[in-house]
């Protein structure tokens, strides 16, 4: 019999709906049920994609004696921290004060007021390697709420004050100055992977962030650490060398093994970082972009328009199995000779690097001349061999802000790798975002499934990041509408969001009250709701003008300057923007008449990095940038500005790149 999630929206808690456990969904009833009952609250956060998450229901969730026991010592919560990143944020807060560690799946227990007094992550569901069991943890938390009512009391005073002190003491010192962005490129050489690429050791996560700040710095250092960092990433096993599209992250240094769930805001912003390289040049970069992009628009693409959440890691209950390969299997695919030579090319060995002898697929070298052509052919039939596997389930909720995220990759893809297709796709995500989930043309909802809007509001990175999208779609369609609707989600934030110190808060001031008002301006898989709005921020300024939002824009830097300092592999985005604003952004408006020569022109603007372009026949009063520019004797012109003071209009992409100092 199914239990109270059969109602929900999330395919995360669809996934426990026939549970034992009588879960509830995150509401004022379940503490009010609590309160009657006088027992706790015990919250279960993790997300659909999530390998962990499966193995603890199906130990212990599913478990008929442990679901008797928690049903009745407990008020059982379970929440999509996809759907409920303001939740998930509190709470992995008290998780990682408490412990010294976080993830998911996350358990915590919690009195009355939603307070933490105990948290942790997966338990077994038998003491194992020093972890207690699930049903021993359940029974400690119930006697301790029953026979030690003064002790919860003082711990969950404890982390409540923790919570309140950490949410008001960011550390900022004023705008970031170059001196900070300069020691931040220091502090990421010496954290820099020599050998094998990226940051730190194991696990790694796909530094997405930090590769675009590296990419804008544009020095020789932060070329050598970009390039090698994403050629390793490209080439490893973390990168589907069949499908295309990026796994969540690497379980080892060298980027062999992943954890096989593929997210959409990874991929959105690793394709947009490729098309970038691409248009500049290089042909991994235009590969991977195309082959990310081709496979997020077939694997992740919704009938409505946009774009589910996630692939899972898991297949007929093993992690991976759907992506790796044995010699035997390549050969039974390919035939000896065929099979013998991808077994060379990918790296696929008798005793595997992965689990039962199988292994992930590399590219650590690409073949060239007669072999180009064969691993075409090679990958093709491994691609349809592969397609005749049980596919990993799909996470097909729509989140406003990784769409947001996706928008900009596809046009950053469409226009750098001159691709209409990917813009077009781009117009439609953007299409259903307006359609499903804007209100009042200025109030985002966070999720939809199915073409339906879920009841939880958006918060701060989705108006951040859907802001980006609708003004990267402006660049791209020359459509002012999508400049209203930006400015629109832009003004929400700076009127419900904002901070009295500059900065912003991750919920609106309206929204649920929790513990603590969440307020994290640290990017993580991807980027936060303050680097996220910045750069939106910045962006609207060059476009429209209006000094407002360059203010608001500096006045948010500031209140990070700290974690600039700090911790620059999670403050890379917040630090691009930094690094853009010193002297910038370009501004540029190539008008004229359409047609090769101003392609060119719009080509070598949209290689500048950081730059806002337009591209327009004329003049228009409805774009601020393209107030009063026009043609130069007929021909297609450039108009170089910074901060709306301007160089004379150029006419040939040499002039426009010496304008600038290229």
């Amino acid at each position: 019999m199914a239990n109270r999630l059969a109602a929900a929206t999330s395919p995360y808690l669809l996934q426990h709906a026939d549970n034992p456990v009588d879960w509830w969904e995150w509401s004022p009833e379940a503490f009010e049920e609590a309160r009657r009952r006088d027992v706790p609250v015990l919250l279960s956060v993790g997300y659909a994609a999530c390998h962990w998450c499966h193995v603890m229901a199906h130990e212990s969730f599913e478990d008929q004696a442990t679901a008797a026991y928690l049903n009745e010592h407990f008020v059982a919560v379970k929440v999509d921290r996809e759907e409920r990143p303001d939740v998930d944020a509190v709470y992995m807060a008290a998780t990682t004060a408490m412990t010294g560690h976080g993830g998911w799946p996350m358990t915590v227990a919690l009195d009355h007021e939603g307070t933490p007094f105990f948290a942790g992550t997966y338990f077994p569901d038998q003491p194992r390697h020093g972890q207690p069991a699930f049903s021993q943890i359940l029974q400690a938390l119930s006697d301790a709420w029953s026979g030690q009512g003064e002790e919860v009391r003082r711990v969950a005073d404890s982390v409540r004050a923790h919570l309140a002190s950490v949410a008001s003491s960011l550390g900022g010192s004023g705008l970031p100055t170059e001196q900070v962005v300069t020691a931040a490129l220091d502090k990421l050489a010496e954290e820099f992977d020599p050998l094998a690429g990226g940051f730190g050791g194991a696990p790694k996560f796909p530094p997405t962030m930090v590769l675009e700040l590296l990419r804008r710095d544009g020095s020789d250092r932060s070329r050598h650490m970009l390039d090698r960092t994403v050629a390793a990433m490209a080439r490893g096993g973390m990168y589907d060398q069949l499908g295309g599209g990026f796994a969540r992250y690497s379980v080892d240094r060298g980027w062999v093994v992943p954890h096989f769930e593929k997210m959409l805001y990874d991929n959105a912003q690793l394709l947009a970082l490729h098309a970038r390289l691409g248009g500049g040049g290089s042909s991994l970069g235009e590969r991977v972009a195309r082959e990310t992009a081709d496979w997020m628009m077939r694997e992740l693409g919704t009938a409505e328009g946009g774009f589910a959440s996630a692939l899972d890691a898991d297949t007929e209950g093993e992690e991976g199995r759907f992506y790796v390969w044995t010699p035997a299997q390549l050969t039974a695919v390919l035939g000896e000779d065929d099979g013998a030579w991808a077994a060379q090319v990918f790296e696929v060995t008798a005793a595997g690097t992965f689990e039962h002898g199988s292994s992930t697929l590399q590219l650590r070298h690409e073949p060239e001349g007669p072999g180009a052509q064969r691993l075409v052919d090679v990958r093709r039939r491994l691609f349809e061999a592969r397609a005749e596997r049980v596919a990993p389930a799909r996470d097909d909720k729509v989140v406003a802000a990784w769409n947001g995220l996706a928008i900009s990759g596809l046009v950053a893809a469409g226009l750098l790798l001159d691709d209409q297709a990917y813009v077009d796709r781009a117009v439609e995500a953007g299409e259903l975002l307006v359609r499903v989930h804007l209100r009042e043309g200025k109030r985002l909802l966070r999720v939809s499934r199915d073409g339906s809007a879920g009841r939880h509001a958006g918060v701060l990175e989705d108006y951040g990041c859907v802001a980006t999208g609708f003004l990267d779609l402006l660049q791209a369609t020359g459509d002012p509408v999508w400049l209203e609707r930006a400015t629109a989600l832009l003004d929400t934030a700076l009127e419900l969001f904002r901070a009295d110190d500059g900065g912003f808060f991750d919920t609106a001031s309206d929204a649920e009250t929790l513990v603590t008002r969440p307020r994290d301006p640290s990017d993580n898989a991807s980027p936060s709701g303050l680097s996220s709005t910045v750069h939106a921020l910045v962006n609207a300024h060059a476009l429209t003008g209006e000094g407002r939002y360059r203010q608001a824009a500096e006045e948010a830097l500031a209140t990070v300057t700290g974690l600039m300092e700090r911790a620059p592999r999670f403050a890379g985005w917040s630090l691009a923007a930094a690094l853009t604003m010193a002297d910038g952004p370009l501004e540029v408006a190539v008008v004229g008449p359409a047609g090769r020569e101003r392609d060119a022109l719009a080509v070598a603007a949209r290689r500048l990095p950081g730059a806002v372009v337009l591209v327009a026949d004329g003049p228009s009063g409805d774009i601020p940038l393209l107030d009063g520019r026009a043609a130069v004797d007929g021909s297609p012109a450039a108009y170089v500005c910074r901060g709306f003071v301007c160089e004379r209009p150029v006419t040939t992409p040499d002039a426009l790149l010496a304008s600038v100092g290229g």
